[in-house]
């Protein structure tokens, strides 16, 4: 962030899954279809060398359905929602031999929002109708809670990184005598960097001072 650099960061995270799940039996599926949006500030905190410590908050949305063939009336149901977060992430830096490596992990945490979710058994078509009564909820925990955990290892090549990385979320809603669970597991690899390539290893001239967002 422009007014305090050394100490005020921010994050945008976006991304778009697609899912498809079978049944045991192998007879029928479901898609699962999300987008997700999230941008957040982040105080920072250095305690220890090679140790970043943040702590903020964030807001985000999130749109998508969950589609089955085999449901007469409602085949599709519409997920949507924005809400309030909690969120933050601990780095550590160090060497593996030569290699400089950063360790981080961040989760994000919804406190409160709105979500979309109608009554059991409606149609969307009575959506459609003008039956607008009990559409939109107030997220809190007791209904709506979401954890995303983000684990992530940067092996610095230079003044490229190979990031290897796992993207885990918990999701559970019940609203509406209406109960949604979804669980997601991923493992990454990718190839990240500064906006500025900078080699670790070398340093930085005295004359010349960088901020990294993360390290």
């Amino acid at each position: 962030m422009r007014f305090a650099p050394r100490d005020w960061t921010m994050c945008l995270h976006m991304n778009l899954s697609v899912d498809k799940t079978d049944n045991p039996a192998r007879n029928a599926s479901m898609w699962d279809i999300m987008l997700s949006a999230d941008w957040g500030m982040m105080r920072r905190f250095r305690p220890l060398p090679g140790l970043t410590l943040a702590a903020g908050a964030s807001t985000g949305i999130e749109l998508g359905c969950l589609y089955n063939p085999r449901n007469g009336n409602n085949p599709a149901s519409a997920k949507a929602a924005w809400t309030v977060n909690l969120t933050g992430f601990a780095s550590y830096s160090l060497r593996i031999w030569r290699l400089p490596v950063t360790f981080t992990y961040q989760p994000t945490l919804p406190v409160t929002g709105v979500f979309f979710s109608p009554d059991y058994g409606e149609l969307y078509y009575e959506i459609y109708l003008g039956d607008h009564s009990g559409l939109t909820h107030c997220a809190w925990w007791g209904n709506y809670f979401r954890l995303d955990n983000q684990l992530s290892a940067d092996l610095h090549f230079g003044s490229t990184n190979l990031r290897l990385g796992y993207h885990g979320t918990v999701f559970s809603s019940k609203v509406n005598h209406l109960v949604t669970n979804r669980f997601t597991h991923a493992l990454s690899v990718g190839v990240s960097g500064e906006w500025m390539s900078v080699n670790p290893r070398k340093g930085l001239p005295r004359k010349v001072r960088m901020i990294s967002a993360l390290y």
